[in-house]
């Protein structure tokens, strides 16, 4: 007698149903009558149960007819219970299973929906197999509920590292001695920072789950051992997403928790940090210092000294009353005294000269708490080694403070003493604003008596128009009198200092240009526009020769000069795009006077990181992290911890929020500019975090540790994860519920749309003027900083995004797949019940057609009061799964990192161009296919097919009298019980209409 082995191994992403977030998932499996059930796996989303059940086939001949039915339940009481909550289903014809272990692959299969109702998501990895040898056949054997075994030798396979199980792999050496089996699964690898072996060279990826060619299973045989034939993996396998990739909510003590729970009622609004406290120390001044050098000369600074740490000021040369007006801050956690020393030294060419001193006792010094005045220095007498008065005065300023002090971003702070006062400004915390950009439009119609260098030719002339390292060029028209009616698009930003240069060239021959004159027109004259209305009428502009254009202001010009017609018009009513429209985290337009009044203010704090990636390894050092966020034209930037793993900023920043659908970007990155590091050093990104403002709920305070996930040509890196607080709170809830009726950008983005040609040209110019003008800041956010956080590559081709995209659209269609489904269970009466149910519905909406819609409307109503329960509790986060990244091919990695244009080898770019006209063929034949179906909708009246279409007409006819003679609601009751007939009055052979329609003629055959 045949046996039937059903392996249930994990499953993923299942639905919460105990109220908590979680579920007790178990396995029941049904085959030929006989149940079999796996153990329950109590809170948990993700379970793995390694089980196997083991069925007996009567006949095994009647195997392809045979179901087996595969359901997934939660036990609410976490152990038996009977009372269960379906997860989901599997149903697996018989035909699909194999006759043994050997051709058996691990599947995963998304769950199945029970009903229209259900709502279920998730999937589960499966592995059937018959054996219908019984003499060869050993049960398998399960461990604790844990791991499957067959008593087959098994493939190559791996140990999990992930387990930290010190578990060895079954040999027959091992079985001869007795000794206890082990537990083996098997690895799909993932791209982490763990260091591995250098595998062998990888073979061409699978394109939309196509392969270009076999592909052998490697295996790596530091973890495995052979007992066997290479098992194979198909490709509709997903690996689980890493659970280093997820989100972590955390519970930091945070003052907007706690002043709720009897925390501290002073706390100020700085609630969303932890408050960290500093002993500052203001040195302002000092007066009166006596001359140290034979020269009569003082070269004075101060030296604040506290235990260990020790800030130094810069010295003035040859001033007895200098002003240095210097901010200290030394953290309590790290302090090592109780003295606070204040040395005023003279510096020297060898060792510098004591001139005076004045010391603190940290118990006396005074506390502040914001919103309190600042507090006022004063004048303190300084005193010799021995504690005597000496000559000199000094003014300070010493109190206890938090990071919520407004000398906190000056502050020379005590963890980076070692920093020189030329570099101090690279670790400092900053805010910064993006410049107001302008869509510059720029009409070119005509130019007139154009005369070109031989007089004896006439020109071929183009017009070029340039704004800074803007260009663009019309089309070349031979003749002395040009039309050429083009527009252009540019960016313009503020202050309006850059020339508009107009000039107009003459294509002598290939290669050969010469000017025939120029025009120079400031932005700052340029009419502006705030809403649709006509456009500011043209002028005509002088050309004047290059040689005339520079020496203007000597008033050299020509009685005679050829003349342009442009027309500028600086757009007001657009919005500037620097980011991707979906992405982005402004949509207000330029003008200040069509922006509409804040609906809400985002409060976001950067609390700290933890188990970053050691950045600077090969230097002696660790990671000098510092975090930059980006909403709006606002970014912030905090100061740069040093030489930690561990950083902890906690910062708090504010942003007004103007419409809810918008995304704050959080990028962490470390310092390459601490101690006099070369201008092309660039900073390294460390990962950064998405987060769309209309996914948080209001007045929440969500504290997360979030990923921070690279992609790197290695594969996928995590290089340690954030801690971030963030709240939105709504101010004007009627302007947050209209916001959704309204339009996404302004106005003027639909009554006279931007060409699409043109909108990615802009959009880089757009990013290229902030990243430029960020770049002149001081101290300067960096072009591969500005570049990493507006996504500048977002926009390049990518097979791991294309893949991804067409998952996203599968994942669409499953819906659609799912109703399709749930109708043809309906119609083949798998469901009795339901279906008759369903008669009753449909009779009750025909005899009262006025009640359809009211229930579609219920029905959407009710569901979404039914998944209220299972909402989003997180904010969102990167998705290594959604984003193909897990698992992503070597090449397709070295693929989407390559330059543009490509520097690869040709035998590797002519593999991509293969493997590109592969996938670019399937699409090929599915457009095709849609092509033919529409061509045969249009030929059914064409009279293509005089047949078909004279068949279709008197059909048409024949239903035209019958419909008008018979009531419409006896029509709709014939059609929809046909429709809804039972199976015995059901052919297996496809419908009179589906014949009809695919027996029509299409274009295909009339294509070479």
């Amino acid at each position: 007698m045949a046996k039937l082995v059903v392996q249930i191994l994990d499953a993923t992403d299942l639905m919460p149903k105990d109220g908590q977030g979680s579920a007790n998932p178990f396995v029941e499996v049904e085959f030929d009558g006989q149940k079999q059930r796996t153990q329950t796996k109590p809170k948990d989303l993700n379970p793995s149960w390694n089980e196997a059940l083991v069925f007996t086939i009567h006949n095994l001949h009647d195997l392809p007819n045979e179901t087996i039915h595969v359901t997934m339940y939660h036990d609410p009481k976490g152990g038996h219970g009977h009372h269960m909550n379906f997860l989901g289903r599997v149903r697996i014809s018989g035909v699909s299973i194999p006759l043994s272990e050997s051709e058996a692959n691990v599947q995963r299969y998304p769950l199945e929906k029970r009903g229209l109702f259900s709502h279920i998501k998730g999937d589960i990895a499966l592995k059937f197999y018959a054996v219908h040898d019984e003499s060869g056949f050993a049960a398998p054997t399960n461990h604790g509920g844990g791991s499957f075994e067959s008593s087959q030798e098994t493939p190559l396979q791996e140990i999990n590292p992930n387990r930290y199980f010190d578990e060895g792999i079954r040999s027959e050496q091992f079985e001869k001695k007795k000794k206890k089996e082990k537990e083996v699964r098997t690895f799909h690898s993932i791209g982490t920072a763990t260091a591995a072996p250098t595998p062998a060279p990888a073979p061409a990826p699978a394109v939309f789950g196509f392969d270009m060619k076999e592909k052998p299973v490697e295996t790596r045989m530091d973890f495995a051992k052979a007992a066997g034939p290479a098992a194979s993996v198909m490709h509709m396998q997903t690996p689980r997403t890493n659970p280093e990739f997820l989100l972590v909510e955390t519970s930091p003590p945070l003052a907007a928790r706690l002043r709720y729970r009897g925390g501290d009622k002073t706390s100020s609004t700085y609630d969303l940090v932890e408050p960290m406290h500093f002993l500052y120390v203001n040195v302002v001044k000092a007066k009166d210092l006596p001359v140290m050098d034979v020269s009569g000369s003082l070269d004075p600074y101060v030296e604040v000294k506290l235990g260990n740490y020790k800030g130094v000021t810069k010295h003035l040369e040859k001033n007895q009353n200098p002003v240095w007006k210097q901010i200290f801050a030394f953290s309590k956690e790290r302090l090592q005294s109780n003295l606070v020393e204040v040395i005023v030294k003279d510096k020297d060419f060898g060792k510098d000269d004591f001139v005076g001193k004045v010391h603190f006792d940290l118990s006396e010094v005074p506390v502040r708490v914001p919103p309190d005045s600042p507090l006022a220095p004063q004048w303190y007498k300084l005193v010799d080694k021995k504690g005597d008065k000496t000559k000199g005065e000094i003014m300070l300023a010493v109190w206890m403070g938090t990071q919520a002090d407004e000398s906190f971003p000056e502050a020379w702070h005590s963890d980076a003493h070692s920093i020189s006062h030329s570099n101090l400004s690279n670790t400092r915390s900053k805010v910064y604003f993006s410049p107001k950009l302008y869509y510059l439009r720029v009409n070119v119609w005509e130019a007139q008596d154009l005369v070109a260098s031989d007089k004896g030719r006439i020109p071929e002339a183009y017009a070029t128009i340039r704004l800074g390292n803007q260009m663009r060029v019309t089309k070349p028209l031979q003749t002395r009198n040009p039309i050429w009616k083009d527009e252009f698009m540019y960016v313009a930003s503020e202050p309006f200092e850059d020339l508009i240069v107009v000039s107009v060239e003459d294509r002598v021959g290939p290669g050969k240009d010469e000017t025939l004159g120029r025009a120079h027109i400031t932005v700052r004259e340029v009419p502006s526009r705030h809403e649709v209305k006509k456009l500011p009428d043209p002028r005509w502009y002088n050309l004047q020769k290059p040689s005339l254009a520079e020496e203007e202001g000597e008033k050299k010009r020509e009685k005679f000069s050829s003349k342009i017609l442009v027309g500028f018009c600086l757009e007001q009513g657009y919005h500037v795009l620097d980011e991707s429209t979906h992405l982005s985290s402004d949509l207000q337009p330029s003008s200040k006077h069509l922006r509409k009044s804040n609906i809400g203010i985002l409060e976001l704090g950067i609390l700290s990181a933890k188990n970053l990636m050691p950045m600077k390894s090969k230097d002696g050092r660790t990671t000098d992290a510092y975090c930059v966020a980006k909403y709006g034209n606002k970014w912030v930037r905090t100061r740069t911890l040093l030489d930690t793993l561990t950083p902890r900023w906690n910062e708090q920043y504010t942003w007004d929020v103007y419409d809810p659908c918008t995304v704050i970007t959080i990028g962490v990155f470390d310092n390459n500019h601490i101690n006099g590091s070369k201008d092309d050093a660039k900073d390294q990104r460390i990962g950064k975090v998405r987060i769309r403002l209309s996914t948080l709920e209001t007045d929440r305070v969500y504290t997360h540790y979030y990923p921070l996930l690279v992609l790197t040509p290695s594969g996928l890196k995590k290089h340690g994860e954030l801690q971030l607080a963030l709240r939105f709170t709504c101010t004007a809830w009627a302007n947050m519920v209209t916001q959704y009726g309204k339009p996404l950008l302004p106005k003027m983005h639909y009554v006279q749309p931007i060409p699409v040609r043109n909108i990615d040209w802009l959009r880089h110019q757009a990013q290229q003027i902030v990243a430029a003008r960020l770049g002149r800041s001081e101290p300067p956010l960096r072009r591969e900083t500005v570049e990493y956080m507006l996504d500048v590559d977002y926009h390049m081709f990518s097979l791991r995004r294309s893949k991804a995209n067409f998952q996203r659209i599968m994942s669409l269609l499953s819906g659609v797949t799912a109703v399709c489904r749930w109708i043809n269970d309906i119609c083949t009466w798998r469901n009795p019940v339901t279906t008759i149910l369903v008669h009753v519905l449909f009779l009750i909406l025909v005899c009262y057609p006025e009640l359809i819609l009211p229930t579609i409307f219920l029905y959407l109503f009710v569901i979404g009061i039914w998944n209220f329960r299972f909402r989003p509790r997180h904010p969102p986060h990167m998705d290594a799964r959604l984003s193909q990244a897990d698992h992503t091919h070597p090449d397709e990695l070295d693929e989407e990192f390559d330059t543009f244009p490509t520097t690869r080898p040709a035998d590797i770019v002519r593999m991509r161009y293969d493997r590109l006209r592969s996938v670019a063929g399937r699409v090929q034949t599915v457009i095709g296919d849609l092509a033919s179906q529409g061509e045969r909708a249009q030929a059914i009246l064409s009279w293509r097919d005089p047949r078909a279409t004279a068949i279709f007409i008197i059909f048409s006819l024949i239903w035209a009298v019958f419909i008008y003679i018979t009531p419409l609601q006896v029509v709709a009751v014939l059609v929809g019980l046909y429709f809804l007939r039972h199976p015995r009055f059901r052919s297996k052979m496809p419908a009179v209409p589906v014949n009809f329609f695919k027996r029509l003629p299409a274009k295909s055959d009339m294509l070479l």
